[in-house]
């Protein structure tokens, strides 16, 4: 039904170095989520697979490493059903296809989307020891990602799978050049095609950062289970609040949005405005008019986009 991307990136050379916690400040949301196999859809997670990247500079040459925040699946951030009962599996991929095999790239997990050589992995379940702490992958050689020139340097990517269970396992990542501390490479990056994270408790506004090349005329946004908490407003250079659809309990929503010239080669904020002070676990992911997925980075690329008020647009 999804279809992968083709398409080249011109990285920005301004990039705005902060903190490769996925998900990032800039994001606003407070983890990402995954739910055991055996979890009901109506949970949020529509695959129980989340499948992430972290983009290391040609020049790093010193070891990194990836880091995760509360990996034990029964602890303080986790959302327990009843017994806890969930095991989750961190894999850390490299090498040759690691990035460029195609289902990679897709937002459902089928085919060949493990591809690369498997770096390091780790089972976690209900262990208190690692609750509300940080485990650390690695230390990984730089080379040992993915080159791929496209996206600004070396590919590793990160699979994270819910084995068993049904409880809802919330979690953070970070790209380090420390196994103690939360240190960022500089010039690193992250980025997914698809998201499922647990929005602030609290009302408030989260954000979602696609790049859009030269090649895209349009987007299309799709959000699952957002339980009708609001709002999506797309922001650009040329949009200001342009209204998108919204999922209610255990659905799909999804909506076009044609875009202008002045927008291409750009960074787009998608913003989800929600207005309960309720746990919402929401699934996303953005295509082009290929239905082919669209990267969206930790750190926008480029910053966030600005609406110029000084735009002339002109409609037919």
């Amino acid at each position: 039904m999804k279809r992968t991307i083709l398409f080249t990136i011109i990285l920005l050379e301004h990039i705005v170095i902060l903190g490769q916690r996925v998900p990032n400040q800039a994001e606003n949301m407070d983890y990402l989520v995954l739910f055991g196999k055996d979890a009901l859809p109506a949970s949020g997670d529509d695959d129980h697979v989340q499948i992430l990247f972290f983009t290391v500079p040609q020049a790093q040459s010193a070891p990194v490493y990836i880091r995760i925040y509360d990996p034990d699946t029964g602890g303080l951030h986790d959302e327990q059903t009843n017994v806890a009962n969930t095991k989750c599996r961190y894999s850390v991929y490299g090498g040759e296809k690691a990035f460029s095999q195609k289902e990679s790239r897709y937002t459902d997990p089928i085919g060949e989307y493990k591809s690369g050589n498997i770096l390091a992995t780790r089972i976690f379940g209900d262990e208190k020891n690692y609750d509300n702490k940080w485990f650390t992958l690695g230390p990984f050689n730089p080379t040992e990602g993915e080159l791929v020139e496209e996206m600004g340097g070396r590919v590793f990517k990160v699979i994270i799978e819910g084995l068993t269970g049904d409880d809802g396992n919330a979690y953070r990542l970070f790209l380090s050049v420390s196994a103690s501390e939360n240190i960022s490479v500089q010039g690193g990056n992250a980025f997914a095609f698809e998201y499922t994270v647990k929005l602030p408790k609290n009302k408030g506004t989260s954000h979602i950062y696609p790049f859009v090349s030269n090649q895209v005329i349009s987007v299309t946004q799709n959000n699952f289970d957002f339980d009708q908490d609001g709002q999506i407003m797309i922001y650009s250079i040329a949009k200001n609040r342009h209204a998108a659809a919204v999922s209610g309990d255990n659905v799909w929503a999804s909506s076009k949005h044609p875009l202008q010239d002045e927008e291409k080669n750009t960074t787009i904020d998608i913003q989800l405005l929600k207005t309960s002070n309720t746990d919402n676990t929401v699934s996303f992911y953005v295509t082009n008019q290929y239905n082919e997925a669209l990267p969206f980075f930790a750190i926008p690329l480029g910053g966030a986009p600005t609406f110029d008020y000084k735009l002339s647009i002109k409609y037919r």
